[in-house]
């Protein structure tokens, strides 16, 4: 393990080791701060879980929602008992005019 370590992390061991010193201290800068950043996202992700289920959940009930609300429009009503030509619903005039 520590081999793994030494190739990674040691910077006379790493491919690193041709560079020049200055280089070398400017790159592992670079590279530790982008593993940091992976790593802070990665943990603020996981304790962000539960509002990502929630977030999951609220997506899958909108679905099913929207599903049942297709389903209920597909069922035949009063209206669709009397078929015109010009598509208008024959008792639907809310106002009550002739």
């Amino acid at each position: 393990m520590s081999n793994i370590f030494s190739a990674v992390m040691d910077p006379e061991q790493n491919p690193l080791s041709k560079l020049p010193r200055a280089q070398r201290f400017q790159l592992m800068v670079y590279l530790s701060l982008m593993w940091t950043t992976i790593f802070c996202f990665g943990i603020g992700y996981w304790a962000l879980y539960g509002q990502l289920v929630l977030l999951h959940i609220l997506v899958a009930l909108g679905a099913t929602f929207t599903g049942y609300t297709f389903i209920a429009a597909r069922r035949e009503t009063h209206r669709d008992k009397f078929k015109s030509e010009d598509g208008a619903a024959r008792y639907d005039d809310l106002w009550g005019a002739p």
